[in-house]
């Protein structure tokens, strides 16, 4: 039985990623105040292709991250120039620094490229002190922008805890009267979006895909990160996320059968006219035109 195109390392991939949030911040700019970062001219929110390539690292280390090649190169915790030591070491070479031999810096890549999963799909820089190359990923997304502007909210919370010991003491005065009472609450604040469904674009480049070595098992690790991936990264600041839909157009040829804004174009997004504040994903409707798929061009809903 034949793998479906979607699967296929040597085609040409663009999808359309749609996913939402409900009463939480999908990604908080620390610029402004970890508020939920939006375009000033459209109040339409963002989400930065970092933030979401960071949940794929995170879904397919819990996921996978025990098996060998299928290690995550950008994680907290760990230094990189360690992590390109350990791949002259396990070479039986030595680094010269940032001018090594090019014959080196080809093998170290190489070995990067089949331990750790991230740089294969998404490419990396590694050319610090520790020189191991640069890698241009298959795998490119777009920021995340929301269907309709959003009504970013910055809410005061009160916890009962509080934090320094020295804040909790009752004030005693000089004369002996008991002066203030020492502190009960403290003052936060939480940021959210009430609701906002963002749509973001990729591509996969079949190309760059040889040079790393992408076989279909990991593209399908790929497409499943993308649906499951919210599921693992709850926290009470994200609210409720979650895919609404995954498109994937595969083209017959390496070289794309179609330009990718036409694609999607046939993907429409669009509040429905009796709705005029948006609080659910049902208050949205999904248009797929797949009547006007050009030829060579094949339509995987994945999600949706």
């Amino acid at each position: 039985m034949a793998e479906p195109p979607y699967l296929d390392v040597t085609r040409r991939h663009d999808f359309v990623l749609l996913f939402d949030v409900t009463d939480g911040n999908p990604n908080g700019d620390p610029d402004a105040g970890n508020l939920p970062r939006v375009d000033p001219e459209t109040m339409q929110g963002l989400v930065t292709d970092v933030a979401i390539k960071r949940k794929v690292r995170d879904w397919v280390d819990l996921a996978r991250g025990n098996e060998g090649r299928f290690k995550i190169y950008v994680q907290s915790g760990h230094a990189l120039n360690f992590i390109h030591g350990r791949a002259y070491q396990a070479l039986g070479l030595t680094s010269t620094g940032t001018k090594q031999a090019r014959e080196d810096v080809d093998k170290t890549r190489s070995w990067m490229c089949g331990n750790f999963y991230d740089i294969q799909m998404f490419g990396a820089v590694m050319t610090t002190g520790v020189n191991c190359g640069q890698v241009r990923g298959p795998i490119q997304i777009t920021f995340a922008r929301s269907i309709d502007p959003i009504a970013p909210l910055d809410l005061s919370i009160t916890r009962l805890a509080v934090t320094r010991e020295e804040d909790v003491k009752v004030v005693v005065s000089d004369n002996g009267n008991d002066g203030k009472g020492g502190k009960q609450t403290e003052m936060g604040h939480k940021t959210l979006v009430p609701y906002g469904l963002y749509r973001a674009h990729g591509f996969f480049n079949p190309h760059f895909a040889r040079r790393t070595g992408v076989v279909e098992e990991d593209l399908e690790l790929f497409w499943q990160a993308l649906e499951k991936m919210w599921d693992t990264d709850r926290s009470s600041s994200r609210g409720l996320m979650a895919c609404q839909g995954l498109y994937v157009f595969s083209h017959e040829s390496c070289l794309g059968n179609a330009p990718a804004h036409r694609l999607f174009q046939l993907v429409q997004v669009a509040r429905r006219m009796d709705v005029t504040t948006p609080r659910s994903f049902a208050d949205y409707k999904v248009i797929v035109s797949e009547e006007g798929l050009p030829q060579g061009i094949t339509l995987s809903a994945l999600v949706g």
